[in-house]
């Protein structure tokens, strides 16, 4: 599926590795999806919340199931998020520039797993100036 597709469809997003830094990736991609009126749900063993919303530990305490998980990880830590995304039933994945390895591309293709290798902030963008 296209980024700007997925982009398009599907509205119930988490993003793994939420930072309350405002200078990080994961802190700017949460607060860019909100701004864009999608659900997200921010996901940091480290914080508990961030801008008043709760931030969660993992996937596995959502509150509701998310159509698409966003990767701000290093790709070791992604390994295990693909694991969880299996087991909770995700079947997109957005990864980040830098989330990215061959491990967490082979097992999301063995999971059945779609991953899309772009940078949502830009997909954002494009998708501002088309409207």
């Amino acid at each position: 599926m296209s980024p700007e597709k997925l982009l398009e469809d599907f509205k119930n997003w988490a993003v793994v590795g939420v930072s309350a830094d405002k200078e990080r990736y994961g802190y700017k991609i949460y607060k860019k999806l909100k701004a864009h009126g999608y659900n997200v749900f921010g996901i940091n063993p480290g914080i508990q919340e961030l801008d008043g919303d709760k931030v969660y530990k993992s996937l596995k305490d959502l509150p509701e199931k998310v159509d698409v998980v966003n990767f701000v990880v290093n790709p070791k830590i992604g390994i295990s998020v693909v694991e969880d995304c299996a087991a909770e039933g995700v079947k997109y994945i957005w990864l980040q520039p830098g989330t990215v390895s061959d491990e967490v591309l082979e097992l999301a293709s063995e999971k059945e797993i779609e991953a899309v290798q772009a940078c949502v902030l830009v997909g954002l963008s494009y998708k501002d100036q088309n409207k």
